[in-house]
């Protein structure tokens, strides 16, 4: 019995992960769906195409607008003459006309500004929805790290049940012979009934864990590829975390749209500004007028006409000063939002950082602590065999060597989630970064 344990556990259990899936699905699989189906990108989608409309729209500002008007009106007209006597006329005819107008702003200023913020909002649009990429990418990650987890979790306690099962037949056996006392049977039968309840516990948070990943990826997620046996995790190039706060302050998706932000509140200032500028543009009509028909002999009329159209503002009931004021106001605003996203893109760099250094000495760790384990547990199944050990020895030696495999899982799938975190916190998180994860995959 004492060599059956050991053989068991590594049956169960691997360095990486404790569930074997041959031909699952891989994380890269895993985002292209996510990809196609979740909700917050699909919005994050069109609010891209929205937010490139912009660009068109302060293009307008500096392009001519061209208009055409027309007119037909049926004239019934009654006239009185009283010079001597009394005369009545009724005159009926159609009067009819077109115009065709055209302006072309030369100076307005107001205008020009408007069109460098409308490249600003595009920038920013595209800043958002790399934000939104980003995201998906981590969130897609996670949701896949916690099915991989919770599935170990769940093997972890099947496959402890079935050790302490082993430990309690033989306890009872031993019991049986009289080489035991009944406190061994009890204090396994007690050990056996809460990993059993574990199991119970483990495998709602299973389905809890399946059900998040499937509401980002659509479908019902099947055998998901775990981590290689034994995989090496690499500290993040470069190894510094000063750089990295430095890249995030600078390339974060989040600064980056506070800085679109505030350009556009900076240039909202010149904007309103120009509401005391003169205003210049080049207009130009062409046109015909008619009226025929009835009782009336009827007319025709051409014209045409171009010239260059003048308007001073000099004062607007101090309108235009206010907005100045609100606007200088609103770029304070937008400079404070944006120290503030830099400061909060360090401080997520630093965690992030942090969290993957952490990882990586936890890593190391508990690989150490897991063959300490493993041979402590040998050590104490042959000292229960030889009367040296109780068996209370054995179940604790068991529980500690599960222990240490969970524990070494998740802190490789947490280091892993904090080094996608600290890419996305310094905005260099792409679908290569994911790629890279998926090749330690099984």
């Amino acid at each position: 019995m004492r060599k059956a344990l050991p053989l068991m556990i590594a049956g169960c259990l691997s360095a990486g992960g404790f569930v074997e899936l041959a031909q699952g699905a891989d994380l890269m699989a895993v985002y292209r769906d996510a990809v196609a189906y979740d909700a917050q990108y699909a919005s994050a989608r069109a609010s891209l195409e929205a937010g490139r409309e912009k660009l068109p729209q302060g293009r307008s500002g500096l392009l001519p607008t061209v208009g055409l008007a027309a007119s037909t009106i049926w004239n019934d007209v009654d006239t009185t003459r009283r010079v001597s006597g009394a005369t009545a006329t009724n005159t009926q005819y159609n009067s009819n006309g077109w115009t065709v107008s055209l302006s072309q702003p030369l100076f307005r200023w107001q205008n020009w500004v408007a069109y460098t913020q409308s490249e600003l909002a595009v920038a920013q649009a595209e800043a958002q929805f790399g934000l939104a990429r980003q995201d998906l990418i981590v969130r897609a990650a996670q949701a896949y790290f916690d099915v991989l987890l919770a599935q170990d979790t769940l093997a972890t306690a099947q496959a402890q049940k079935v050790a302490i099962a082993e430990q309690l037949e033989s306890a009872k056996r031993n019991f049986e012979v009289g080489t035991a006392t009944i406190t061994d049977t009890h204090e396994a039968q007690a050990r056996y009934d809460l990993t059993y309840a574990q199991e119970i516990a483990a495998d709602n948070d299973l389905t809890v864990k399946r059900q998040v990943l499937r509401s980002v990826i659509g479908k019902e997620p099947e055998g998901l590829k775990n981590l290689k046996p034994g995989v090496q995790l690499v500290r993040p190039q470069p190894d510094d975390i000063n750089k990295w706060v430095e890249m995030a302050e600078s390339a974060s998706a989040s600064v980056q749209i506070y800085q679109a932000l505030y350009e556009i509140a900076v240039r909202e200032i010149e904007k309103q500004r120009a509401g005391h500028y003169p205003t210049l543009d080049l207009v130009a009509s062409n046109g015909r007028s008619g009226a025929g028909g009835g009782t009336t002999g009827g007319f025709d009329s051409k014209s045409s006409a171009i010239g260059l159209q003048l308007s001073i503002p000099f004062f607007a009931g101090g309108g235009v000063v206010s907005k100045d004021r609100e606007a200088v106001a609103l770029k304070e605003k937008a400079g404070a939002d944006l120290e503030n996203a830099r400061r909060t893109a360090a401080l997520n760099a630093r965690q992030a950082y942090l969290g993957v250094s952490s990882g990586l000495a936890q890593v190391k760790a508990y690989e150490a602590a897991l063959t300490s384990s493993q041979s402590a547990l040998d050590s104490n199944k042959l000292g229960y065999e030889v009367g040296v050990r109780i068996n209370i020895d054995v179940l604790n030696a068991q529980s500690q060597l599960f222990d240490t495999r969970q524990k070494l899982a998740k802190a490789r799938l947490d280091t892993l989630g904090a080094l996608l975190k600290l890419k996305a916190a310094a905005g260099s998180l792409g679908e290569d970064d994911l790629a890279a994860i998926n090749a330690l995959l099984d």
